[in-house]
């Protein structure tokens, strides 16, 4: 009979345990999130099931050659190619912010400023910005007021640069005055600098060329924005699949978990 119970005892231990790890990552605040798995109608679903789906412009495409989850990436390839998100309130109001997604570069620095991803605002055009450098491979990442954030950075932290043909997870959390920048869910920067209230507004999020630069040449897979700062343990959960939706169609609180796998 104890031989039972200690049995039952530890059954529940080992489940729960598992139950309140796989339950650590949370969808709060998650206001955005493109699969890249399909395009339906000429539209990227938004899994969040907030309708802010995203359009394909100037040869950016869908791929199902390359990816980490799911069954396709977003390829830009193209300098003129992006994927496009039209504002909407959440987006253009948020300060604290997380942004969080794979990226496998196709090519490395071609000579100029190059975009990953924009969030302008009117009269400024980093809420945040995130670029490659024109002679590095390394994110540049950055906000407005007065420009500030990552030089560049990459895979060894400060002035070190990615690799081409290789997928890497990206985070990058603002929390009031501070970014923090992880790479394959290790923290690998931060930044002290970052101004108390970033500017924003209601402009277009842009994924490759945004209005003012050329894109870079990469894929990008399974992209999160959250309006909030999300902790390291979340940032490691993403990167491990245990955000990722059942039914993109339907709202997040009911059918997001461990199950888009390749």
């Amino acid at each position: 009979m104890k031989f039972t119970i200690c049995l039952c005892i530890t059954i529940l231990m080992v489940f729960g345990g598992q139950l309140v790890s796989l339950a650590a990552v949370s969808d709060d605040g998650l206001i955005l999130y493109l699969g890249f798995d399909r395009v339906e109608n000429g539209k990227i679903s938004d899994g969040t099931g907030g309708g802010n789906d995203g359009t394909l412009a100037d040869g950016a495409e869908i791929t199902t050659q390359e990816n980490v989850y799911g069954a396709g990436s977003l390829e830009i390839v193209d300098q003129n190619a992006s994927a496009q998100v039209a504002s909407f309130p959440e987006l253009a109001e948020y300060q604290d912010n997380s942004y969080v997604f794979w990226i496998n570069f196709i090519q490395g620095s071609n000579g100029a400023w190059s975009q990953i991803i924009a969030k302008p605002a009117p009269g400024a055009d980093r809420s945040p910005g995130i670029w490659i450098r024109p002679a590095e491979l390394g994110i540049h990442y950055r906000f407005n007021p007065g420009n500030r954030g990552a030089g560049y950075v990459g895979p060894g932290g400060n002035n070190t640069q990615f690799e081409t043909g290789k997928w890497y997870h990206i985070a990058g959390v603002r929390e009031g005055t501070k970014l923090s920048f992880y790479v394959d869910g290790e923290l690998k920067a931060e930044y002290n600098d970052i101004p108390a209230n970033i500017d924003q507004g209601a402009d277009s999020l842009y994924i490759g060329k945004s209005p003012r630069y050329r894109a870079a040449t990469f894929y990008l897979d399974d992209l999160y924005i959250f309006n909030r700062a999300i902790s390291v343990d979340e940032v490691v959960e993403i990167k491990d699949g245990q955000l990722l939706p059942v039914e993109p169609k339907d709202k997040l609180t009911t059918t997001w978990g461990n199950l888009k796998l390749k």
